[in-house]
């Protein structure tokens, strides 16, 4: 048995998939709306939100404070699963909310016999139940969370990184990314969930930035890409 369905990990996760399923679903509706309304296209959606963003990205994640803005259980085994092929020891997580995906990525360090996840979130109250979170499932020893805004928490993230998952404020993708880049191995994997950033999405697909991607099938329509530096 692995730990990721082990009785206490498996129970905790299920619970806070019902947990956050619910929260989300007025957020999630909210947004639809925008989607759907004549004549709206994503592109117009993402540029607009970008735009707001950009003014106040902390006002707008405050927002949210209340929300898990949680990824779904398939795609966090699509992480599990990737620590393990990676045999990651060192994991960077932008965008840490109330911990479920940090859950699937301790899971799989655990399984690979050690590392860290450093990861960082804007809001206090997430963070304090983030931990709660990890601490439940006996996963807390191998994560760290930094508490305040990515760009200045993710200045120093100590030796190689192994694996990136990129899910917080949009408008951050890039400069977080650039951030990290020097201490991203070759090989490293970036996941970016809600990759809607054409700036973003323009850089991981120049070739003379050093990394191969292509978006992923899981989560179709969220914009989820899977980025490997090659160089």
């Amino acid at each position: 048995m692995n730990t990721l369905d082990s009785p206490r990990v498996a129970a905790l996760l299920e619970r806070l998939h019902e947990t956050a399923e619910a929260s989300d679903r007025e957020h999630l509706a909210m947004m639809m709306a925008k989607l759907n309304a004549p004549g709206a296209t994503i592109e117009e959606v993402v540029r607009e939100h970008l735009a707001a963003e950009r003014q106040n990205y902390p006002a707008i994640y405050q927002s949210y404070a209340g929300n898990f803005l949680a990824i779904s259980p398939e795609f966090g085994r699509f992480l599990y699963a990737l620590v393990r092929a990676t045999g990651a020891r060192r994991i960077v997580e932008f965008g840490t909310s109330m911990g479920i995906s940090t859950l699937y990525l301790a899971a799989g360090l655990r399984d690979n016999g050690g590392g860290i996840v450093i990861g960082t979130e804007l809001e206090p109250g997430k963070v304090a139940k983030a931990r709660d979170h990890l601490a439940e499932a006996g996963l807390d020893d191998l994560v760290e969370i930094r508490e305040g805004d990515a760009l200045q928490t993710l200045r120093d993230t100590g030796g190689e990184i192994d694996l990136a998952l990129i899910d917080g404020a949009m408008s951050l993708y890039l400069p977080v990314l650039k951030l990290i880049e020097p201490r991203l191995r070759t090989g490293a994997a970036v996941i970016g969930e809600n990759a809607f950033d054409p700036a973003y999405q323009a850089y991981i697909h120049d070739p003379a930035n050093g990394y191969l991607s292509q978006p992923l099938p899981i989560g179709e329509g969220r914009g989820n890409e899977f980025t490997v530096r090659i160089a």
